[in-house]
């Protein structure tokens, strides 16, 4: 008998089965019937985004990975993916005028990329933050984590509903208490230009370096933070609520830096690694 068989068996004596015995004459998982896709934010969504676009080395635009999103199966028509894609700051290489249209805060001053060639090997030689997003009840939460980039331990970390520079100003000085970096790394946003932000650095006398404008690679160390944020804890426990997301992102940094196991540490903890 084949399945298409057993199927009008199960149509019609499907109230006199259990879902075991069901499963087992279809000859399927039982675990199948119970799955629901992980796929159902706008969250999860962004975070895909931005991984094709960083995988295109931030060339693709939202026509491009609208079609990308097809190839993996996902419906999600090019309004969307543009909407997305401008909440979170992002947008692909397409032709411009050849006039000048970016708009440089003159107070703010950019620093070199120290990081090109550098051979990291020890603890707080290099320090390295960045800000990601998370969709809570429909609106975006921001997380900043700061991490020594030799041992990937996460040295600081906190949750704002703002961009507000205040909030990574507080967060560093936070992170200073304890050790002081060689150099400390970011991109180029506005809130790590920001004269509190650098002054702080400076008064620590802290070399500053700042990522290349359009060169997504070259804070990958958080990169793969966040990949390994979303991954392994937002996208398992999939909170709902600020609080649940705030639980959820302190267990998450209390395992990774004490339990988590890094094929880049030969399988040590950062922690380990950081306090060695």
């Amino acid at each position: 008998m084949n399945r298409y068989e057993r199927a009008q068996i199960l149509d019609i004596n499907d109230k006199l089965l259990s879902v075991r015995a069901q499963c087992s004459l279809l000859d399927i998982c039982r675990s199948s019937i119970y799955y629901k896709p992980l796929f159902n934010t706008d969250s999860q969504l962004a975070n895909l985004i931005k991984e094709i676009y960083l995988e295109s080395d931030c060339r693709y635009g939202y026509r491009k990975i609208t079609k990308e999103l097809h190839h993996q199966h996902y419906d999600f028509n090019h309004k969307k993916v543009l909407k997305i894609m401008r909440e979170i700051g992002i947008q692909g290489l397409y032709p411009r005028r050849s006039i000048n249209t970016t708009i440089i805060n003159k107070e703010h001053s950019i620093y070199p990329y120290l990081l090109n060639g550098l051979i990291i090997n020890k603890p707080n030689q290099v320090w390295a933050t960045d800000l990601t997003y998370i969709n809570i009840q429909g609106k975006f939460m921001y997380f900043m984590a700061i991490i020594d980039v030799y041992s990937r331990y996460i040295i600081a970390y906190d949750l704002s509903s703002s961009l507000e520079a205040s909030f990574c100003v507080n967060l560093l000085s936070k992170a200073l208490n304890s050790f002081k970096p060689d150099i400390f790394n970011t991109d180029q946003g506005s809130q790590f230009t920001s004269n509190d932000f650098v002054n702080l650095l400076i008064k620590n006398k802290i070399n500053i370096s700042m990522d290349h404008k359009g060169r997504c690679f070259d804070n990958i160390y958080v990169e793969r933070l966040w990949r390994t944020l979303k991954q392994e804890a937002i996208y398992y426990y999939r909170p709902e609520t600020v609080n649940e997301l705030w639980s959820c992102l302190k267990k998450f940094v209390q395992w990774y830096n004490t339990q988590r196991l890094h094929q880049s540490l030969n399988y040590y903890t950062p922690e380990s690694v950081y306090f060695k």
